[in-house]
């Protein structure tokens, strides 16, 4: 019996968000897998050796699978990595174990799944929800801005209760003029990002 070829539903697109966005092509399903994010399998030790002077951009395509391993999709990489965030997403990345009796952290997968319907021309959206293990700090959170536009965005690509409580404390963080000083990217650096 022949292997029915799976339609293709997304596309890498011009985004109004950031750069490059990924695009639905045809009706996705609420619940249905939109695509795998992949790339190259490295060790956290790995990932801070190779992309130290990076993460102070506020911009990565590494992916925390779980303890062990980050999928770096600078390598090996498909369209997912293009998948922007946004504080009101259509989609949700989920990080699925083939075995649950014998786990094999390097067999992990992250998939993009459709928290609701999409239509085509949407862009395909998912919160980015990083965690530092560092001090939050107005710096830091412009540093991670958010470019989403939505009107309940929070700002930033960070999320949690830390979050809150420096905005809470700064009520005009978003708007007051600021210089990031390199103290902050220095502390972004040592931190470990923490997938959603």
């Amino acid at each position: 019996m022949a292997k029915t070829k799976k339609k293709i539903k997304i596309a890498r697109r011009r985004s109004k968000i950031h750069g490059n966005g990924v695009f639905a092509i045809a009706p996705i399903r609420k619940g249905e897998n939109i695509v795998e994010y992949k790339g190259k399998l490295i060790t956290h030790e790995e990932a801070d050796q190779i992309y130290a002077n990076e993460i102070g951009s506020g911009h990565t395509f590494l992916f925390t699978l779980n303890e062990d391993w980050i999928v770096d999709a600078n390598q090996g990489g498909n369209v997912a990595k293009w998948i922007n965030t946004g504080c009101e997403p259509n989609a949700v990345a989920f990080i699925h174990s083939e075995n649950k009796k014998k786990p094999d952290p390097k067999k992990d997968r992250v998939i993009i799944e459709a928290l609701r319907s999409i239509k085509p021309g949407e862009e395909i959206i998912y919160d980015y929800g990083f965690v530092f293990d560092v001090p939050y700090t107005v710096e830091l959170l412009r540093l991670w801005g958010c470019l989403c536009g939505s009107p309940k965005c929070r700002g930033t690509m960070l999320k949690g209760k830390k979050v809150r409580e420096v905005i809470k404390a700064n009520p005009d963080w978003k708007t007051k003029s600021l210089k990031i000083p390199k103290k902050a990217v220095d502390e972004v650096r040592v931190a470990e990002p923490v997938a959603a």
